[in-house]
């Protein structure tokens, strides 16, 4: 290899916390350099011991930045703005600054924020949001981080850490990022072995230099780019922050609008911004419920991830499939197979995900409305989804021979009797007949729907959709 070759790969080498003797963050590495990229707030979450502080106070360094590392849990508010007093001219109040307030910090490590005491952490509220402290400006502050041991409910993981407190979600909502920070177990044996080598760590003026460099054209990049953001971005999102919502995992407007630079700030570090893994790690990385024990499992990210992805950046069957799925209505979800279906596979697979993605009631009804109409082959599905269909079709249909028995029922349950027939008094005909099979079976499986009423309307509109197939 050639001195230039060596050169231009030096050069183009991707810089690492480890090159600052920090091992073992993996991906996660990403949300830690969009952080520093965007200067937007950082909260690490993860037991003593594992590099938190240490992470962010090498950082504060190698980016020769003015530091202030606080313990919240021990702070005093004189601690951060310094003794106050008057004026000269009696008009005001300044504050006598020490090498330890905010008022010239670049940098700022808010450490054991979750055993912060409640009127502290309202004042260092403002500094996070708005840079602020009793509404004076905090005009050299760039980087505002915090640090806290995990919260668990339950006590599984909090045991060891007394005083330690679930985040206030107002104050974890202000936190862009919110990373778990990996423990031990975490490692594989190479990166282990790295933590425990006794050599020095510290990282090089030459990577230091490098990686300021960097910083420079990242922030230049990320401002471009967030001045026009795909709109494939922002519709995926939108659909995520619908999605988590509908999960019961609220996602705030301002937590919607911070997941957009957060994606767009991956997607700069790592040079790709249309590339779907950058989505997920912004995403996973920008959830607040972390901060108060309350994560959505991994099924659920992921899921919501693949319906928000395939709907806004993927083209064909898998954007027509993740359209379906986001859909509620299940007449709607009918029509789309009906009309919009790419081919039969695609019907075939949107019918057999439906019945084993929706709820058993759900799932229940729509069999019921459209089972007899696949088996006359007048529906754009195949012989897996209408054999699908019929299995649950069925035990609808024949739960006649029960129906004396709900009635019997009805006397002593008085909450579902009263749900199940306030829908049924206000129907007649055979719409009434086809609500009280429907409950019937309801009632012999033990479902009872969250609104009994919203599901027979459900069911009338799929019957409906399907007299006008002809």
């Amino acid at each position: 290899m050639t001195q230039t070759k060596k050169a231009k790969s030096k050069v183009d080498r991707k810089i690492s916390l480890s090159d600052f003797g920090i091992h073992g963050y993996g991906e996660v590495e990403a949300i830690i350099f969009a952080a520093l990229i965007t200067g937007d707030p950082l909260l690490l979450i993860g037991p003593c011991g594992t590099g938190k502080t240490q992470l962010l106070n090498t950082l504060s360094d190698a980016l020769g930045l003015e530091h202030r590392h606080y313990n919240a849990s021990l702070i005093s508010f004189d601690d951060l703005v310094g003794f106050p007093y008057p004026d000269m001219e009696n008009k005001g109040i300044e504050y006598l600054r020490t090498p330890a307030t905010v008022w010239d910090a670049e940098s700022v490590l808010i450490d054991e924020i979750s055993r912060c005491k409640p009127e502290h952490q309202n004042r260092l509220f403002s500094v996070i949001q708005e840079r602020k402290i009793q509404g004076l400006p905090l005009d050299r502050l760039k980087y505002r981080w915090a640090a806290m041991n995990p919260y668990s409910k339950d006590g599984s993981t909090s045991d060891s850490y007394i005083g330690a407190e679930p985040l206030d979600q107002a104050l974890a909502d202000r936190f862009p990022f919110i990373v778990r920070v990996p423990d031990w177990n975490d490692f594989d044996e190479t990166t282990q072995r790295e933590i425990l080598d006794q050599h020095s760590t510290d990282a090089t003026s030459d990577t230091i230099a490098e990686l300021n460099k960097r910083l420079s054209a990242w922030r230049v990049a990320f401002e471009e780019a967030i001045m026009s953001v795909p709109d494939e971005v922002y519709e995926y999102c939108r659909i995520v922050a619908s999605e988590f919502g509908n999960a019961d995992f609220r996602i705030s407007p301002r937590r919607a609008r911070q997941l957009v630079r957060n994606i767009v700030a991956v997607g700069v570090f790592r040079n790709s911004l249309l590339d779907e893994k950058n989505f997920l790690l912004g995403l996973e990385w920008s959830l607040p419920q972390r901060a108060w024990d309350e994560t959505p499992s991994q099924q659920i990210i992921h899921s919501i991830h693949r319906t928000a992805w395939d709907t806004a950046i993927e083209t064909g069957k898998k954007k027509w499939l993740a359209k379906f799925h986001l859909e509620k209505k299940l007449n709607r979800k009918l029509a789309l197979v009906v009309e919009n279906a790419p081919d039969l596979d695609t019907g075939t697979l949107a019918i057999s995900q439906l019945l084993s993605l929706e709820s058993k009631e759900r799932a229940a009804a729509f069999a019921f409305a459209v089972y007899p109409t696949a088996v006359e082959g007048r529906l754009p599905i195949g012989a897996e989804a209408i054999s699908d269909l019929g299995q649950i079709a069925v035990a609808v249909m024949d739960v006649d021979g029960r129906g004396v028995r709900l009635k019997q029922q009805f006397r002593s349950e008085n909450d579902l009797r009263e749900k199940l027939e306030s829908v049924l008094q206000e129907l007649n005909g055979p719409r009434r007949e086809r609500a009280e099979q429907l409950f019937n079976y309801l009632w012999v499986e033990k479902l009872l729907p969250e609104d009994p009423k919203q599901l027979e309307e459900e069911l009338e509109e799929c019957v409906k959709y399907i007299s006008k197939l002809g």
